[in-house]
């Protein structure tokens, strides 16, 4: 029995395989940023590592993927559920940037500590929203939603084996070896001809709207090697002359901890398509769908510390709209105000969350008895829980950042509303809450020392 934690390791690597074929400039990356992690981890030795292993983030990726349809959303559920892979936050991007895109998002990846450690891998889906009006016009909505019924992203075959994966927490090395091969096929991105005027009509609304809606199949968006010193990696993949997004979305580069997720990208590249025309002939043209994206991840932040965050990114637009600047330089200053600047003044101030652990050179008699004491008098250490969720104005802005096109949105029309119990009720099956999860995993780790120390509960 193959199980499902090593389904999902060797899925993610035979997709970055098929990827870096499919995209070299990806391949590049990955060096790149395995070229950058070692050099951190000979520059900062044990601290480099805080966040996670070197084994770990050198193996980690996460995949971004589109599709169209609830029932679609819900065959993809199963087959990353086969990966030991659950839905987990709900994003609303339609909003999140200034340019068009209608889509609302959640991420697969596991959801126990000892799995992510195992394999981390995560994917971040889109799903379109036709029922929108401010992007699709009643006409348009019906004809793209009769376009999206008529195909299929995956063949019952993959959808069983999915199932019995789920189910029985593996498959055996044969089934293992035909599901892994199903699922990478999947997310290739097809030779079939696009139909050129179909796919520009929806581009003139979005581009994101047209690769999903403008074709029979799904693929692969981008895979995303995470890097210890994601300034770093920008500067040496400019320096190879691969174009570069503008800025690095989410926190900036500080004197503090790193917290929440750090994102940048290559531009989307051009890349060579067959485009069935009006007459019915066949010929060529290109799309630029599929960009490189890389990620340094930090803290998570408990609910306090994420309407911090939020707080600090309006101030940062306000000093920008009033007196310009640098954003970089500008979030810095920001951030050098109004967030503590370690990770005790963050855990002190319940800001982030952490896992407490026992410490092996913990001093002799009585424990205090309240969690600050025990990890400043060395009875306990803290480590910070690393942020393994999206933010959802850097996923639009990495979105923005890529599409050839602002797009079009008709402001007078009244948004549908979508929320995380909706697209619970679409994919069939709860929507976990980042936060419940950190804080579940801070409070086991609580549980657990005060079992160790024979203290009665800490506060």
């Amino acid at each position: 029995m193959v199980p499902q934690w090593r389904l999902r390791a060797r899925f993610a690597q035979e997709l970055s395989t098929m990827y870096g074929h499919e995209v070299p400039a990806y391949t590049t990356l990955v060096e790149v940023s395995e070229q950058v992690n070692r050099d951190v981890v000979e520059r900062d030795g044990a601290g480099a590592q805080r966040l996670g292993s070197i084994g770990r983030i050198t193996a980690e990726r996460h995949g971004a993927i589109r599709v169209g349809t609830p029932i679609e959303l819900g065959q993809v559920a199963r087959v990353f559920g086969a990966l030991g892979m659950h839905p987990v936050g709900f994003y609303d991007l339609r909003d999140a940037a200034s340019s068009s895109v209608p889509v609302i998002s959640t991420a697969f990846r596991p959801i126990d500590a000892d799995e992510l450690a195992r394999n981390p891998f995560r994917v971040f889906t889109s799903m379109l929203t036709p029922a929108d009006p401010r992007f699709f016009t009643p006409e348009l909505r019906a004809r793209l939603e009769t376009f999206l019924a008529g195909r299929q992203l995956f063949g019952p075959e993959l959808l069983e084996l999915a199932d019995r994966a789920e189910r029985d927490g593996g498959l055996d090395e044969p089934d293992a070896d035909n599901f892994l091969r199903l699922a990478v096929q999947a997310f290739e991105l097809s030779g079939e001809p696009v139909d050129r005027a179909w796919y520009a009509e929806l581009e003139k609304v979005s581009a994101v709207a047209a690769d999903i809606g403008g074709v029979r199949s799904t693929h692969i968006n981008h895979l995303t090697p995470r890097v210890l010193d994601i300034d770093e990696l920008y500067r040496r993949m400019t320096d190879r002359g691969i174009a570069m997004i503008d800025e690095i979305q989410g926190p900036p580069k500080w004197h503090g901890p790193d917290v929440l997720l750090r994102q940048t990208s290559f531009r989307a590249l051009a890349e060579a398509r067959i485009m069935r025309e009006p007459d019915g002939t066949v010929g060529t043209g290109s799309l630029r769908v599929r960009f490189g994206e890389v990620e340094a991840r930090g803290v998570a932040l408990t609910p306090a510390g994420r309407a911090r965050y939020d707080t600090l990114l309006v101030e940062v637009d306000r000093r920008l709209a009033a007196s310009g600047g640098v954003r970089a330089e500008v979030a810095a200053d920001v951030w050098a105000k109004g967030l503590p600047d370690t990770e005790a003044g963050l855990r002190e101030a319940d800001l982030a969350y952490f896992s407490y652990a026992v410490s092996p050179a913990r001093p002799g008699g009585p424990p205090p008895g309240t969690l600050p004491e025990l990890v400043e008098q060395g009875w306990v250490t803290a480590t910070p829980i690393v942020y393994e969720d999206f933010l959802p104005r850097s996923a639009a802005g990495i979105f923005q950042s890529n599409l050839s096109a602002e797009g079009t949105r008709d402001t007078s029309q009244e948004a549908v509303a979508y929320d995380q119990d909706w697209l619970a009720g679409a994919v069939g099956r709860d929507i976990h809450d980042p936060f419940a999860l950190y804080a579940a995993q801070q409070a086991a780790s609580v549980t657990k020392i005060t079992t160790q120390l024979g203290t009665p509960e800490v506060s």
